[in-house]
């Protein structure tokens, strides 16, 4: 039976519905990404996220069409989410390449379209082409990623649109207190990459204890937490076993003192941030560089023929 939380919804501040529950695709290639978007569509999930930077475009667009086909499914039942990759950044340069993201997804719109990082000196004019595609219709619904408070007083002293979503790495280590407080009162969604927190967050003992007491996975015990902190999840998953699983919290809650256990355990301290980026340090050879992730089977997705 569908998990009940796929079929949840948030109301976004310009009115539009998204999910509270997807599926991720980070470093999956696009034959797995095509596979993973499949089986999932297939048992309920109706959003998607992806990346210009993860390299599967390709595969999640053959994806979601075949999925749409083999479903009996209108594109308007699912909402897609791509992200402008940090090298793509500036006003034209994020125009024309998003239009390339439209091809690659075989799609004419998508429905939330993120800044993947607030690239130094760049990204208030990349907002600014995010609101020209918003008004244009190209987007249902225009957000960031990995935006801190400064990052979005920035957006929000150009008096002109908010960002309806910023995504950020949320989990049991990292909560982002103050960051969620902010948005709230700004009427931004959080939504969450890395929900699960990694090895250190899964084997923790206090996870494992509540786990134990509901007859859960540690992964569905954390994915919980983030779902009753009112924070969007998306966790990726390559196996239709671990998909499903995912998504079966919502047979069980966590209480008030389990919250708390939990909260206790963060650490607001990112596995990656602004200052390890080359364009934030300044330097190519200590810096984390940007590059779009290579796939052999990115040319083969590109041309793979939907069956009907």
């Amino acid at each position: 039976m569908t998990s009940k939380i796929l079929q949840e919804t948030t109301k976004l501040s310009n009115g539009v519905l998204m999910p509270v529950f997807g599926l991720g695709v980070w470093k999956s290639s696009n034959a797995e990404a095509a596979q993973s978007v499949q089986v999932a569509i297939k048992n309920g999930y109706r959003m998607i996220d992806t990346a210009k930077q993860y390299g599967n475009e390709a595969g999640v667009g053959y994806g979601i069409q075949q999925a749409l086909v083999d479903n009996h499914l209108n594109r308007k039942d699912l909402f897609i989410t791509t992200k402008i990759f940090n090298g793509d950044q500036g006003y034209l340069s994020t125009l024309k390449n998003f239009d390339e993201q439209l091809k690659r997804l075989r799609l004419t719109y998508v429905d939330l379209l993120l800044i993947h990082w607030p690239v130094d000196g760049k990204y208030l004019d990349t907002w600014t082409a995010l609101e020209k595609l918003y008004h244009e219709g190209k987007v249902r619904a225009i957000g960031v990623s990995n935006f801190d408070e400064k990052n979005l007083a920035d957006i929000e002293n150009l008096h002109r649109l908010m960002p309806q979503v910023n995504q950020m790495e949320f989990n049991p280590l990292v909560q982002e207190e103050h960051l969620l407080n902010k948005m709230n009162g700004l009427g931004i969604a959080m939504e969450a990459w890395s929900p699960l927190g990694g090895g250190e967050a899964l084997n923790d003992g206090t996870i494992k204890a509540i786990a134990d007491k509901h007859g859960k996975t540690p992964a569905q015990t954390i994915l919980r937490f983030d779902y009753q902190m009112g924070v969007i999840t998306i966790p990726k998953s390559a196996h239709e076993e671990r998909i499903i699983a995912n998504a079966a919290i919502d047979d069980f809650a966590l209480s008030e003192d389990e919250m708390k256990q939990i909260q206790a355990m963060n650490k607001e301290k990112h596995t990656i941030w602004h200052q390890d980026f080359a364009w934030h340090k300044g330097s190519e050879e200590t810096g984390v560089k940007d590059n779009v992730s290579h796939w052999d089977d990115t040319e083969e997705y590109l041309q793979k023929k939907v069956q009907y």
